[in-house]
């Protein structure tokens, strides 16, 4: 772990909107996803036609990108935190564990906020089972690596069925490019970091900083009751549902997504 952050220069970034907007939002993908997950979003009217700057920055080492050294949340946090800095953005966007990573980023002091976290997992006990179980496996010598090589490879499929039908190629294609080797350690160090905390609801409230918890009506990922009354009870957290929309949110409703990150954005 660390609260510093490593030096890296290689970033996998897509960027759009006017280039002197003084409202810039850094968006960061979920694991092993590209900035491409973000395209939908980035497109919809809501944002397209707003004075504000989109970065998309994927996390390192995912969808086949350079990877850090330290594979830590806390790494990444501090890493997306220099990064927000430097490009001048003053809203932090992340989905799935790059919501976990956004919430990190607040709660490690790393970025100030807001934060717009989309269908983050705030305890272990949450995530997918197939997840969680994959990273049992993983730390087995020898079945860990073949396991990793499996998952990746049936990754486009799996994922594809939660797509809308016209996205399911591109989006594929993407996951498609995660190195195994990479994913298995990376998985590991993520499932570190929610056991190291148990819960990540008092992370997220004692942060103080405005958050906005996104999640389908339909979200895979789980929320327990004890969860849930404590993000309602926390002064700094918004519950937002989003309707027809599951774990994908950004993808299946990416309108009503760009909305909201279109009016926390310009206040």
């Amino acid at each position: 772990m660390t609260s510093i952050p490593e030096t890296f220069d290689a970033w996998d970034i897509r960027e759009s909107g006017p280039a002197d907007a003084d409202a810039r939002v850094l968006l960061l993908p979920g694991g092993m996803c590209g900035t491409v997950f973000y395209e939908d979003l980035m497109a919809a009217p809501s944002l397209a036609s707003a004075p504000v700057r989109l970065v998309a920055a994927t996390l390192p080492g995912h969808a086949g990108t350079t990877p850090p050294r330290d594979l830590s949340i806390e790494n990444y946090a501090a890493m997306a935190g220099a990064l927000a800095a430097e490009r001048g953005c003053g809203v932090v966007v992340g989905h799935s564990m790059g919501a976990n990573v956004a919430l990190e980023m607040a709660a490690g002091g790393h970025f100030a906020g807001p934060v717009v976290l989309l269908s983050p997992t705030f305890s272990a006990s949450d995530e997918d089972k197939a997840l969680a179980i994959a990273n049992g496996l993983g730390r087995v010598p020898g079945l860990g690596a073949l396991t990793w090589v499996g998952l990746v490879k049936a990754t486009p499929r799996v994922v594809g069925q939660m797509m809308p039908p016209d996205r399911r190629e591109e989006l594929g294609a993407d996951l498609a490019k995660n190195d195994p080797a990479f994913c298995r350690v990376m998985i590991r160090r993520y499932f570190d970091h929610l056991d190291r905390y148990g819960s990540l609801v008092p992370r997220l409230r004692d942060s103080g900083v405005p958050a906005w918890v996104v999640r389908g009506d339909r979200d895979e990922i789980g929320l327990k009751g004890e969860e849930r009354a404590g993000l309602e009870a926390s002064p700094n957290v918004t519950m937002v549902p989003i309707a027809d929309a599951g774990h994908m949110s950004l993808v299946d409703q990416p309108e009503a997504v760009a909305a909201l990150v279109a009016r926390v954005a310009l206040g």
